[in-house]
């Protein structure tokens, strides 16, 4: 799987560990950036990870900030991208299995390394069930999508 990872300043350290972590895994890593803690705006970086997974680059994607709400905010006014905070394994996996959620926004400040890892993992690991109720549900929601 090609994952698409990207963080601000004050999520690069996580980014940095995550990134290493799943590569580690097996994982094509795109490193989006930022590549150091100097101050940077958030919506850049959410903007690059949500690109490559509507341009299909990636088949997922995973940002960091600090508390994660801006980032997801910016990346899910790309078209096609649902991107969810995830600080919690259980909404990690459901909201792929449910939604089909393809970035995943953390917390750097909210979130130690060792939970954002179990939650990227859940993540990453989960599939969308295609199950007729979910998939009514997703059309409603690209339906509201495209009225833009």
């Amino acid at each position: 799987m090609r994952v698409a990872i990207g963080a601000d300043h004050a999520g690069f350290k996580l980014k940095e560990d995550l990134a290493k972590l799943l590569a580690d895994q097996g994982y094509a890593i795109l490193d989006m950036g930022t590549h150091s803690e100097s101050p940077v705006d958030y919506p850049d970086y959410a903007a690059a990870v949500g690109r490559a997974v509507r341009d299909g680059r990636a088949d997922r994607g995973v940002l960091v900030c600090g508390s994660g709400a801006g980032a997801a905010i910016a990346a899910n006014k790309i078209k096609g991208v649902r991107a969810v905070l995830t600080h919690d394994t259980y909404t990690a996996h459901q909201s792929v299995e449910h939604d089909d959620a393809n970035v995943s926004v953390l917390g750097s400040r909210v979130i130690g390394k060792a939970l954002a890892e179990e939650v990227t993992s859940a993540f990453l690991l989960a599939r969308f069930t295609g199950e007729e109720r979910h998939i009514r549900r997703l059309n409603k929601v690209k339906a509201i999508e495209a009225e833009e």
